[in-house]
C-alpha cells in the first residue's frame, strides 16, 4: 500500500515460478517506487512445508537478483523464544540456525543495518538469533526447550533459505521478524491464527517505517 506501483505480475504468469498456497500470501510480483527508489516486492512467499523444494522456495530471490536488485530486505512472522520479547515486537535477525533439514545450495552445479534508524524513529528493535524449522506444525514443549538451549531468540518456518541464497549471490541482505506469539514451554496456549494476523497488522506500521527509511539511505 506504500508503493507507487508501476506493474503487478501474478506468479502464475511468470515461467517456472511457484504459486503461493498459504491463504494470506497473495502471490504477485510488484514493481514500483518506494522512498524514491525502484523496488521489486514479492507479495507472498514460498515455504518448504507447502511441498516445494529449496530451489523453488528461493526461486524468487534468484529472479529478483536477475532483474538487478542491489539489496534484499526480508520480513517474516516468528514466535518469540526469548521470553523478554513480547507479541508485536520487532527483531533484527543477527544470526540464524537452520533446522529445516535442507539447503538451497545442495544441488549439482550450485556454485547490519536498520538499528540506527530504529533509534531515530523511536521504534524498539530487538536483535537476536532466528531458527528456521520445517513446519507447518508449531513446536512441542520439548522443542521449545531445545530452542532455548540453542540460545534461539525467535523461531519460524522461512527466511533462512532466502538468506543463504542471497549470500551465495553476494546480495546484501537484512531480515526482520515480527514476533506474533510467545513460546513459553511452561505456559503454552492454543494458537489463534486470526490473532497472529492481527498482531502482525498492528506491528506493520513500524516495519514499514523501518523499511522505508532503510531504502532511503541505500
Amino acid at each position: 500500500n506504500e508503493i507507487s506501483i508501476e506493474k503487478e505480475i501474478s506468479y502464475s504468469e511468470i515461467p517456472n515460478f511457484p504459486e503461493a498456497t498459504v491463504e494470506f500470501h497473495s502471490g504477485k510480483l510488484i514493481y514500483g517506487e518506494l522512498s524514491g527508489k525502484k523496488v521489486v516486492v514479492m507479495s507472498g512467499r514460498f515455504h518448504l512445508y507447502e511441498g516445494y523444494n529449496a530451489w523453488e522456495v528461493t526461486y524468487g530471490i534468484r529472479t529478483m537478483h536477475g532483474l538487478g536488485i542491489k539489496n534484499l530486505l526480508i520480513s517474516n512472522a516468528a514466535g518469540a523464544i526469548n521470553l523478554d520479547y513480547k507479541k508485536g515486537d520487532l527483531m533484527l535477525i543477527e544470526d540464524h540456525i537452520n533446522l529445516q533439514g535442507s539447503s538451497p545450495l545442495a544441488f549439482n552445479g550450485a556454485n547490519n543495518f536498520g538499528n540506527i534508524i530504529a533509534q531515530e524513529q523511536k521504534i524498539q528493535l530487538h536483535k537476536g538469533v532466528y531458527t528456521s524449522v520445517l513446519g507447518p506444525q508449531l513446536e512441542t514443549r520439548a522443542e521449545y526447550r531445545m530452542l532455548q538451549i540453542l540460545e534461539t531468540d525467535a523461531v519460524g518456518m522461512s527466511t533462512v533459505p532466502e538468506v543463504i541464497v542471497a549470500k551465495q549471490l553476494n546480495l546484501p541482505c537484512a531480515a526482520i521478524s515480527v514476533l506474533t506469539d510467545e513460546c513459553d514451554p511452561e505456559n503454552l496456549q492454543p494458537v489463534d491464527i486470526a490473532e497472529i494476523i492481527a498482531i502482525a497488522g498492528e506491528a506493520e506500521p513500524n516495519m514499514i517505517t523501518l523499511f522505508k527509511e532503510v531504502i532511503k539511505v541505500l
